[in-house]
């Protein structure tokens, strides 16, 4: 039987559309055009992954475009790290375009606006324009520079451009309709005078296009056959259509805009400015914390590119603003990882462990399966010894018949090793329990092929040798926010959610295999979750970021 194919979200419905209605397949053209002023995070892996799916799916190019108009929060590190986070997740453009490359062209536009009267330099200071714009129940006023002559806006406009002017003297303003329902085209601001160190054109322009001047204008350039936006931008698509109605352009093809919702995640805020705000303010370590839902953060944190992407597909693009449950995207990391890490063993919160009956000079290595889920990754060597450490968890003196681990008097297997059985503890001063004798059964050893090595227990508990082990710095992560819609609060900020407890640290055993991992490699800590080394490892210092554990343990705790 031939494989069912997936339904065709509105978007791919859309470019079918068109081409059954005779456009040319060779002239589509997407593009993702994210702003160098923050680091992308998980709303644009939503748009990240619609324009490149959609560029595969039509085996057609697709623009990296830097809207870069805004150089007071602009710079290259953004550039850089935003290039760097797609290529990681698995994409390629067809070409890399910046809005600055048509700095020109877009002054020679708005300049020819000018002369034909449909572009007038406004003199009035920010508060007074916005006073004058009215409300979306009032319509507004127009402005007492509405009306001035040509030749004088462009005599303005020249000296605006020549560096004749002070910053917020003067603005170029689209000449619309003042009383237009959508506030948009309510004569919208087209430059404003900065002086600004731009970090690709340096100090060669001192006025700079606002977005909604330049975003439509750089589709229409670059050729974009599809411009996808989110939501928020559908009243924008008028005032984008006006402006390309009143250029003399000729019969180039023109961006056709449709739009999508957003990516909204619960426990999440993807302001860029919040998200700049957690950094600047020390609730998190940097743009690439990996509680941030920056892309880069999501690396850090060990989710794999095929599940971010995965997640973004599952959760479908949609006409209608939602809010995609976490655990959805948790769920989709913890599938790829199953299928994907290698099973090690890791003791997280140590309690030594003596056999009592193993000889004290003896050593053994075992035979552990690196992946149930997949045997081509084959299996590996484990040093065993008379001294272990399991976790103190694992561990009661006296428990009752649900307990299943180690107890005084009962059996419990070892992880691909014995049976062992409690047999007394040795305490401290304060009755702390600081070590744990046991005896084991010397023909119990897993996979022997014995009789009693089938012997079944209830119990199966990790470990690692004390004379072999590693010691590694573990970074266990909560929701970095404790309410749902941390942004969404009329009375409180945003900030007033962020969860105190949302990281801890501890130091960990790990088996020594694990010396041989690197930066950014995943496994799982058996019974405990999934890990990847972090980026601050050295050489022999191991840090492991917890990426997500091995089921949903959040809702367990609403």
């Amino acid at each position: 039987m031939s494989e069912e194919k997936a339904p065709l979200h509105f978007i791919e419905q859309i470019i079918e559309d068109d081409l059954s209605n005779g456009f040319d397949s060779s002239k589509i053209r997407f593009r993702f055009p994210p702003e160098p002023n923050g680091f992308l995070h998980v709303g644009h892996l939503k748009a990240i992954a619609l324009n490149f799916n959609l560029g595969q799916r039509y085996n057609a190019p697709v623009n990296l475009r830097f809207d870069d108009t805004n150089p007071v929060k602009e710079n290259q590190e953004f550039v850089d790290a935003i290039k760097e986070n797609i290529e990681w997740l698995g994409f390629s453009w067809d070409k890399e375009c910046y809005a600055s490359d048509y700095f020109q062209q877009l002054y020679d536009w708005a300049y020819y606006l000018v002369k034909e009267g449909k572009a007038y330099i406004d003199s009035q200071d920010s508060e007074a324009m916005a006073i004058q714009k009215g409300t979306p129940t009032q319509t507004g006023t127009n402005s007492p520079f509405r009306d001035r002559p040509v030749e004088e806006n462009i005599r303005l406009f020249e000296e605006m451009k020549a560096g004749k002017h002070e910053e917020g003297s003067h603005v170029l303003r689209a000449k619309i309709d003042m009383s237009s329902p959508n506030m948009l085209l309510r004569d919208p601001v087209m430059y404003r005078i900065l002086y600004k160190h731009h970090h690709r054109t340096g100090n060669d322009w001192c006025i700079y296009p606002m977005y909604d001047w330049t975003h439509g204008e750089s589709d229409y350039i670059e050729q974009v056959s599809h411009s996808l936006c989110t939501l928020e931008f559908k009243p924008h698509r008028e005032l984008y259509d006006w402006f390309l109605d009143q250029l003399p352009t000729s019969n180039k093809l023109r961006p056709y805009q449709r739009e999508f919702a957003r990516l909204n995640l619960s426990y999440t805020v993807t302001s860029k400015r919040k998200l700049a705000q957690l950094v600047d303010d020390n609730n998190v370590n940097g743009w690439d914390d990996p509680r941030m839902p920056t892309i880069a953060g999501m690396r850090r944190r060990g989710y794999p590119p095929k599940a971010l992407i995965n997640f973004v597909n599952t959760a479908g693009i949609s006409k209608r603003e939602n809010v995609i449950d976490v655990s959805l995207l948790e769920f989709c990391v913890r599938e790829e990882l199953n299928k994907t890490t290698a099973r090690v063993m890791a003791v997280v919160n140590p309690i030594k462990l003596v056999i009592t009956n193993y000889p004290a000079d003896q050593e053994e290595m075992l035979t552990a399966i690196n992946n149930p889920e997949d045997e081509s990754q084959g299996s590996r060597a484990i040093p065993f010894s008379r001294e272990l450490y399991i976790e103190r968890e694992d561990f009661k003196e006296e428990a009752n018949r649900k307990f299943f681990r180690l107890t005084l008097g009962k059996e419990v297997r070892l992880k691909n090793a014995y049976i062992i059985k409690g047999e007394s503890v040795t305490k401290d001063d304060q009755g702390n329990i600081t070590e744990i004798q046991c005896s084991y059964d010397p023909d119990s050893k897993s996979g022997s092929g014995s009789e009693a090595s089938m012997r079944k227990v209830k119990g199966t508990i990790h470990w690692v040798s004390v004379s072999h082990a590693l010691e590694a710095t573990v970074h266990n992560y909560d929701r970095l926010f404790n309410d749902e819609s941390p942004d969404q609060h009329k009375e409180a900020s945003f900030l007033d959610f962020v969860n105190p407890s949302s990281l801890h640290t501890q130091q960990a055993m790990v088996e020594p295999s694990l010396n041989s991992l690197s930066v950014g490699e995943r496994v799982q800590f058996q019974r405990l979750g999934y890990y990847v080394v972090d980026s601050s490892s050295r050489e022999n210092e191991l840090v492991f970021n917890k990426t997500v554990g091995l089921r949903d343990t959040w809702s367990k705790k609403q």
